[in-house]
Formats: C-alpha cells, sequence, structure tokens
C-alpha cells in the first residue's frame, strides 16, 4: 500500500491530514492501493513561506549550476523510473509497458529537453541603447492533473527550477502518488530545503489556497476549463500570473488525397491512446463524403482491434478510466450521443465483455455526428471517437475552428505542401501534420478556452521568467 499522508515542505517530510485521510483507488480493480492526507491552507502558509525563503538564495544561483541541479535530478529519475511507473499503473490504471515507456519517460524527457533548453537560454540581450534582463518570477505554485501525472509535474517543475524558481506542487488527489516519489527524487538529487515543497490536497482545499495565496508570483495550472476559470478567479486579487493548459475538442482533418488507411487507423490509434484521456486527442475525424462509409469501417476495425483489460496483461493496449465518476460522466455523453441522432459504428454504452470490474469503457466510434451534437462540443475524455463528413475544405475548415476550445489540431493530405496549407487555417496552438509526433522541444499551448500559456522546451523556461528593462547599463 502506498503511502501520501505527508507533505514535503522546506525539506523535510511532515504529517498533513486536517483535510482528511481518503483512499487512493486503482480503477482497474476498484480497490484501494493507498491513502492520501489532504492538507489545507495552514500547510500552504507553510509551504509558501518555506519557498519564499529558499527564493533569496536559489534565485542566484547560475544558469550552470541550475544545469547540474537537473542533471543530479535526471540521474536520480532514471534510478526511480520503474517505480514511477508502478505508480501511475496502480493510481490510474495505464498499461504497465505504456507507463514505462511513456507516462514515466515522459518524465525523464521532460527533464532532458529543459536541461538542453536551458543551455541556450539568453539571460541578458540589447534592446535600443537599453539592455533587457531576464529574471525568476518567484514562488511558482504548481497544480497537476491525474491523466499524465508525472510528464505535468516534471514540465512544469524542471522549467520553473531552469528559471530560478521556488515551488509549491499540489498533485491531483486522485493520482498523488508518483508526485511523492518525485519529491523522493528531488530530495536525493539534493535539491535546496524549500525550493521544492509538495501539499497533497483537494482543488477547493490547497488548490484554491494556492491560487489566491498573496505570496505566490505565479499559478501554472493544467485541468479541466471549468476549474481553470476558478483558478483564474481565485487569482484576480492578487493580480499574478495565470498560465493555462486546459480542455480540448481537437479536429483532425483527412483531406481527399490523404491516404486513406494510414490516415484514419493512425487517427483512431491516437484517439483511443491513453484510453483517450489526453486533452490534445483527435476527438473529431473531419472526412470527406465521397470516403465517409469507408473512413468509419477503418475507425470500427481500429476500435475493435484495441485491446481494452488488465494494465498488467501484455497483450493490454489500454486500461479502465481513471475513476468511477468520470466512468459515469462518459456512458452519459454516449447516451446523449445516440439520444441526439449518432449512429455507433463500434463500442456503445456498458463495459467490455469480461470487464464487470474497474471502470473500462468500450472502444467507441460514432458515426453520422454533426458537429452541433453534445459529443462534438464537449470534451468526453474517454476512448470516443466522433467522425463527421464534409463536402469541401472550406467546409472542413469551418467545422475544425468551430470549438470554443483551440489545444490542438490534425491535418493529414497527400503532400505535406497541401496539409501546411491548412495548418494555416486553424486556430489552434498546434498542428499535427501527416502523422507528425508531438514534439518536446515544441511549444505546448492552446488557443481560446485551452488556455493561454505554453510549456516545454524554451519557452516553458520564459512562462517562469519576469523582464526586466534597464535604460543606460
Amino acid at each position: 500500500m502506498y503511502n501520501c499522508t505527508r507533505n514535503y515542505i522546506n525539506g523535510e517530510w511532515v504529517e498533513s491530514g486536517l483535510g482528511g485521510v481518503h483512499d487512493i483507488i486503482n480503477p482497474a480493480t476498484e480497490q484501494p492501493v493507498g491513502q492520501v492526507a489532504y492538507g489545507t491552507a495552514v500547510d500552504v502558509d507553510r509551504a509558501v513561506a518555506a519557498a519564499r525563503s529558499a527564493f533569496a538564495e536559489f534565485s542566484r544561483w547560475t544558469a550552470d549550476d541550475r544545469v547540474g541541479l537537473l542533471e543530479s535530478i535526471a540521474a536520480e529519475y532514471r534510478r526511480r523510473r520503474d517505480d514511477i511507473a508502478a505508480a501511475i499503473t496502480a493510481e490510474m490504471g495505464a498499461p504497465a509497458d505504456f507507463s514505462r515507456r511513456s507516462q514515466a519517460g515522459s518524465g525523464l524527457s521532460h527533464l532532458n529537453a529543459t536541461i538542453a533548453a536551458l543551455r541556450e537560454v539568453e539571460w541578458e540581450e540589447p534592446a535600443g541603447n537599453s539592455v533587457v534582463w531576464r529574471e525568476p518570477i518567484g514562488v511558482c505554485g504548481l497544480i497537476t492533473p491525474w491523466n499524465w501525472p508525472i510528464n505535468q509535474i516534471t514540465c512544469k517543475v524542471a522549467p520553473a527550477l531552469a528559471a530560478g524558481c521556488t515551488i509549491v506542487l499540489k498533485p491531483s488527489e486522485i493520482a498523488p502518488i508518483d508526485a511523492s516519489l518525485f519529491a523522493e527524487v528531488l530530495h536525493a538529487a539534493g535539491v535546496p530545503a524549500g525550493v521544492f515543497n509538495l501539499v497533497h490536497g483537494d482543488g477547493p482545499g490547497v488548490g484554491a489556497a494556492v491560487s489566491a495565496h498573496p505570496d505566490i508570483d505565479m499559478v501554472s495550472f493544467t485541468g479541466s476549463t471549468r476549474a481553470g476559470v476558478l483558478v483564474a478567479k481565485s487569482a484576480a486579487d492578487t493580480v499574478k500570473r495565470v498560465a493555462q493548459e486546459l480542455g480540448g475538442k481537437s479536429p483532425n482533418i483527412i483531406l481527399e488525397s490523404a491516404p486513406l488507411d494510414e490516415a484514419v487507423a493512425a487517427g483512431a490509434h491516437a484517439m483511443f491512446h491513453n484510453t483517450g484521456q489526453s486533452c490534445n486527442a483527435p476527438s473529431r475525424m473531419l472526412v470527406p463524403q465521397a470516403v465517409y462509409d469507408e473512413a468509419v469501417k477503418i475507425a470500427a476495425a481500429v476500435a475493435a482491434e484495441t485491446r481494452c483489460g488488465d494494465p498488467h496483461a501484455p497483450d493490454t493496449d489500454i486500461g479502465p478510466v481513471i475513476s468511477e465518476t468520470q466512468f459515469k460522466r462518459i456512458q452519459g455523453l454516449i447516451a446523449a450521443g445516440l439520444e441526439e441522432g449518432a449512429k455507433l459504428a463500434a463500442g456503445g454504452p456498458g463495459k467490455p465483455a469480461g470487464l464487470e470490474t474497474g471502470y473500462y469503457v468500450k472502444p467507441t466510434v460514432f458515426r453520422d455526428v454533426s458537429n452541433e451534437m453534445t459529443i462534438a462540443r464537449e470534451e468526453i475524455f474517454g476512448p470516443v471517437l466522433c467522425m463527421i463528413p464534409y463536402s469541401d475544405l472550406e467546409e472542413a475548415i469551418r467545422i475544425a475552428n468551430d470549438t470554443d476550445y483551440g489545444l490542438s489540431s490534425y491535418v493529414w493530405g497527400g503532400s505535406r505542401e497541401e496539409a501546411l496549407a491548412v495548418a494555416r487555417r486553424l486556430r489552434a496552438g498546434m498542428v499535427h501534420v501527416n502523422g507528425a509526433n508531438t514534439d518536446i522541444m515544441a511549444p505546448f499551448g492552446g488557443y481560446r478556452k485551452s488556455g493561454n500559456g505554453r510549456e516545454w522546451g524554451r519557452r516553458g523556461i520564459e512562462e517562469f521568467q519576469e523582464i526586466k528593462a534597464v535604460m543606460g547599463a
């Protein structure tokens, strides 16, 4: 059983629990795998005070010193990678191989990418007859989600440290185990006391206290758009910087010239990846009317071949969704799709055969979807693909951009040039062209209700910097 009943504050593990002790549920078994003690505003106050005190010294470290610290963290992380992967499988049900390769692997990738980016940061640059300095913004409150837990922790913590900031982290209360292990990694790597602090808890208790705290200079939040709005409102009174990576409803345009089998299959696989629990998942596939029926068959075949089951079984492709609450929400949205006239090409309501225990959702493909339907408007956050026909390119672009979100988009054409021409017209922070993977050195973030910040690589470090203009230097 995992024990997350202590917070990590000022270089020490300290008792918590004034907010109550709660079971951590394995979504594959529906059984507890540990306990987490929720902190309160009092714990946040202690963590912020430690971070504020440590900032005075840590902010003066040289870039080379911070590179060395991040290298030590990466080395210790590499040693604990299997422990972190096992924790993620236990707390969110990700298949074991996927947990090690992609979930835990992403943490190491962000550490290495930040080290590379830090070596290239220009801390001083001329501007007219003046000079511009980049400085750490200060004490940063980091609030992270459960779906890519260590990915989102490392892609915030690493650049914040690189910039010279100190940190108070509130991880997801649903998947807190990897965060506690990461705190152990930082401690073993020699991160100075107070530079990194961890406070477990829920949004109303700890998250709100972090957002509103007058001694926190910046909040970086990843989660739902609804929660992001609450964070921004809570932070407004103290006029702190708020960087947000929120929800998405990403379009995937298959152009007439695209290789249909390859493009549709790749899009369906990407949608079911991580059990559909990714904010940048290509959840709306837009297909030319002339090949729509064929495309539906291809996507349905991918759904049928996607093996859903025990995270420890070697042939499992996807595991359960994170919780009973999320399972019920997904089931409600599948029902809404049927009620509004969409048709099932694969999957549908209920659990897959033979998986009565665990929060498993059938890989599902909807056909005859219009962009006005609930399933095309709302982020489902499960393995549910909506397939929408279009008559011509102009309609495809209109449908793609007809969303409250703007995190990611996808386009596949017969040539790179054709796909890039469409990419320029898509209102999103990221565009994947002809099956290109996410690039960890490129900025990650979106437009509109998908947020307002950028993470990863050099721009991830810049999020945690202030700009000072010095005249007469």
